[in-house]
């Protein structure tokens, strides 16, 4: 029954596509039609006339600003020759993107005698130009340059530029005012097409979902369980199933993502790496079934210990447990360090193959440092577990701590 659903469900949505698609396809096909001549317009509004004016006033600016203001100043002795020198290059460079920008549009036959006056026009400018650069990289003496040959150059390339930058615009408005007439007629048209067809498209549409509203709260019911299931998964996957601590997946995950927080704001950082003593001897006295039990009550006495939310207890394996804590400074660290050793053994959990208590107990390798940029994460678990090592060496059923990665 359930393929069969599927079925009648996929073949209404099928059909509900069909309608929306051939609708959205006459109005698309209409719109083509009547909005195609108003695109040419758009083209010739935009980019024949307001790109074009703006690369008019790109050449005015390099003109005035570029030219005319650092010049000014190179003779007031504010600028030096060489820095004068770079800004008419990259004046002459500017001009000349510009302008071969605007002249290669598409030019009518009117236009095309005077662009190439302003051509010829444009090109003594630019030798004058060049003259001046060069006595500047010449080290002559820029306060020789006169002000009004420049003024005078400037002026009547501002006169050529500027005519060309009114006809612009001028042909904008009236290319605009085309537009508007085209787009007006066009938006009525559409409107009333549109009117009819998203009406009827939205009257089948309505009827078809009235039918297929129970079988998409159907599928919303299965989504709803299908991500709790998944979240329940993923917790799982995350969760050691002895002791329901973090196993060491999480610890992979978490363990890069706090260094790389508490790097980023210089703070402290703790890792304990901690392990039962005479684990073996205690699951050859006991049996395995006991050593679980055991297992169990060092998670229990590790969270009731480490309470903060951002205080990560894990099970590294076996009878390796990790912690990792931050805002904690060394001295506190040290102090729930001891706290966890004195807790276990005071759990009185009978441990008769220990060499250093009647009950079973902890040995703790403790690092607590500022995170930096120079420290490295798999060096704190170095660091941690040599500490645990040597607290094993030095009698177990204690914690040795290293303030830093290296010590």
């Amino acid at each position: 029954m359930k393929f069969i659903d599927a079925l009648r469900l996929k073949s209404k949505l099928l059909f509900l596509f069909i309608l929306i698609t051939l609708g959205l396809s006459f109005i698309g096909i209409v719109g083509t039609l009547n909005i195609t001549s108003m695109k040419k317009n758009l083209d010739s509004l935009y980019f024949g006339s307001f790109v074009t004016v703006l690369e008019l006033d790109e050449i005015l600016d390099a003109y005035h600003i570029h030219l005319q203001t650092n010049i000014y100043l190179a003779k007031n002795n504010i600028m030096n020759s060489r820095q004068t020198a770079a800004t008419i290059k990259q004046a002459i460079k500017k001009i000349d993107k510009n302008w071969n920008s605007y002249k290669n549009q598409y030019k009518s036959n009117d236009e095309i005698p005077y662009i190439n006056y302003a051509t010829k026009e444009i090109e003594k400018s630019k030798k004058y130009l060049q003259k001046l650069e060069q006595i500047c990289l010449e080290g002559k003496e820029v306060n020789k340059i006169s002000i009004k040959t420049l003024t005078s150059e400037i002026t009547h390339i501002d006169e050529i530029v500027s005519k060309l930058r009114a006809y612009e615009i001028d042909s904008a408005q009236f290319q605009r005012k085309e537009l508007l007439d085209t787009y007006y007629e066009t938006k009525i048209k559409l409107g009333i097409i549109l009117f009819f067809v998203i009406g009827g498209v939205l009257l089948i549409s309505f009827i078809v979902f009235k039918s297929i509203q129970k079988d998409q709260s159907d599928l919303e019911v299965a989504s709803r369980k299908l991500k709790e299931a998944n979240r329940k998964l993923e917790n799982a996957s995350y969760t050691d199933s002895l002791t329901n601590l973090h196993n060491r997946r999480y610890f992979n995950l978490v363990f890069e993502r706090e260094v790389k927080r508490a790097k980023r704001v210089k703070n402290q950082i703790t890792f304990m790496m901690l392990d039962v003593d005479y684990f073996k001897q205690y699951n050859d006295t006991y049996g395995h079934i006991e050593g679980d039990k055991a297992l169990k009550e060092v998670a229990r006495v590790l969270k009731s210990v480490l309470k903060r939310p951002s205080d990560f207890v894990f099970r590294l394996g076996g009878e390796e447990f990790g912690v990792l804590i931050t805002d904690v400074d060394a001295q506190d660290s040290a102090t729930l360090a001891q706290k966890i050793c004195t807790e276990m053994e005071e759990s009185k959990i009978p441990h008769s193959g220990s060499k250093v208590s009647d009950y079973l107990t902890l040995s703790i390798g403790l690092v607590s440092c500022i995170a930096d940029e120079a420290l490295n994460e798999e060096d704190i678990i170095k660091q941690a577990d040599k500490k645990l090592y040597e607290a094993k060496e030095s009698g177990r059923n204690r914690y040795i701590m290293s303030n830093g990665v290296i010590g």
